[in-house]
């Protein structure tokens, strides 16, 4: 992809009838500023059929079905508040008329103390939060914010991001709020040409609109594809600080599954602005990978702790994070956490430079990689570790084959990726060998007489 002016490749996935692939990067974009586009290839000649932008890059994107993809948009609002907008993309976009769509927005949420939406992936069970609290409270009756969210150049949008002086933004964007907040917030409002900081202003904009994040979904809407099952977003998201310590899940609506119909969010009334989450899971601590497992059912997240009681007083400045990683499951069907968290593999990066590490989760199962230079895999039921696998650097990733379970690969900033297959299917293996080798070595009559 050095042609098309990437640093590098940082996530793929197939779609489900592998025919496509999805190649997510960091792309470098005018002034050397970097954002995330996606390329989708055809494997039948390993053609490029597209090229989606995507920000930030750590948005990666994912499949929503065999030919539509879901990508990301950031939009700043200020120091600490932004607005992650998803968007639905047609896969090959050799469309047979200009009035057929081949891009969608999907849902418009806002950021909170600088937090972004990132990972995004899509589970589709039909027995998912069945089982889930009400745990959203319903938005009051108020005014939106009337911020510019029109579509511009990608090189203004970068310019902008680099350059610009936001002590010329705080006037416009003091008068915005103050013309929307009720009385709670309008009291803190008042004074705050004379007292308050403007960062101290958005913090409390963002603590009153936390408050409205999450609304629980019409358990009454139509599944898809035959009432057999719906579609959620799962994504990593936050409310305290930069650094991913939530987890939002938001259910797709029927008419979301394609480019055609409706393009913005009808769920949303006419005073809302942002859409809500439906859910939200704390972790209290830095999210670093998930994974489902293979009938979606669970979520499994690697995540580095936070101190016990800790407080967070500037977004900026998220707190200390464990160099043990803790490897947690969530049933997604009560939105509990089932087991004990799954300990063996170590990171060391402070907060500013954490990286990601991509685990997968396979029928009996799970293995993620590490910053202490091994791949691990743990039984699922017994939750037991059942082996290390060396590398000579960091292990990035890891993924089973999916229609072997002991065939498993691994991937190292050592510039290697290691092919790993269970003892008991190398005995199978060397068994099956040994039996070919014996029938080429008995003459054809002598076989042909027994």
């Amino acid at each position: 992809m050095r042609p098309h002016h990437w640093s590098y490749t940082q996530f793929s996935q197939f779609n489900a009838d592998d025919s496509l692939l999805l190649v997510s990067g960091v792309f470098v974009g005018p002034h050397n500023s970097s954002a995330g586009e996606i390329a989708v290839f055809s494997l039948d000649g390993f053609n490029l059929l597209s090229r989606v932008r995507n920000k930030p890059y750590d948005v990666f994107g994912c499949w929503l079905n065999n030919t539509h993809l879901i990508s990301g948009n950031l939009h700043r609002m200020g120091r600490v508040t932004s607005c992650s907008v998803l968007w639905l993309n047609k896969a090959f976009q050799d469309v047979e008329s200009e009035n057929l769509n081949v891009v969608k927005r999907l849902y418009k949420i806002q950021n909170l103390n600088a937090s972004t939406i990132r990972m995004v992936m899509v589970a589709d069970c039909p027995e998912l939060l069945a089982e889930a609290g009400d745990e959203g409270v319903e938005s009051p009756e108020f005014h939106p914010l009337e911020f510019e969210m029109e579509e511009r150049g990608e090189e203004d949008e970068e310019r902008e991001e680099e350059d610009s002086d936001f002590a010329g933004e705080q006037p416009s964007l003091a008068r915005g709020l103050l013309g929307f907040f009720p009385e709670e917030v309008g009291a803190f409002a008042e004074p705050l040409s004379a007292r308050v900081h403007e960062e101290q202003f958005e913090t409390k904009v963002a603590q009153w609109y936390a408050k409205y994040r999450t609304k629980c979904p019409d358990r009454n809407l139509p599944a898809t594809e035959g009432n057999q099952t719906r579609k959620y977003l799962i994504f990593t998201t936050g409310c305290l600080t930069y650094s991913p310590h939530q987890i939002g899940i938001k259910q797709l609506l029927p008419h979301q599954m394609t480019t055609e119909g409706p393009v913005l969010g009808e769920e949303r009334s006419r005073n809302e602005f942002f859409d809500s989450l439906d859910h939200v899971i704390n972790i209290h601590g830095h999210i670093i990978g998930m994974g489902l497992s293979p009938d979606h059912r669970y979520l499994y997240v690697n995540s580095r702790s936070w101190p016990r009681d800790c407080v967070i007083s500037d977004p900026m400045c998220p707190p200390p994070i464990a160099e043990e990683i803790e490897l947690r499951v969530f049933d997604l069907k009560s939105l509990r956490e089932v087991k004990a968290p799954l300990r063996a593999h170590r990171a060391y990066t402070p907060n500013n430079e954490c990286f990601f590490i991509f685990l997968d989760v396979s029928r009996d199962f799970v293995a993620s990689g590490a910053e202490d230079r091994c791949g691990y895999i743990w039984d699922r039921h017994y939750s037991v570790s059942l082996e290390t696998l060396p590398h000579k650097d960091v292990v990035n990733s890891v993924a089973f084959c999916p229609v072997d379970q002991e065939l498993l690969l691994s991937a190292s900033d050592d510039y290697t990726i290691k092919v790993w297959r269970s003892r008991r299917s190398l005995r199978a293996s060397a068994a099956y060998r040994s039996s070919c080798s014996l029938k080429s070595t008995i003459p054809r009559a002598s076989r042909l007489k027994s």
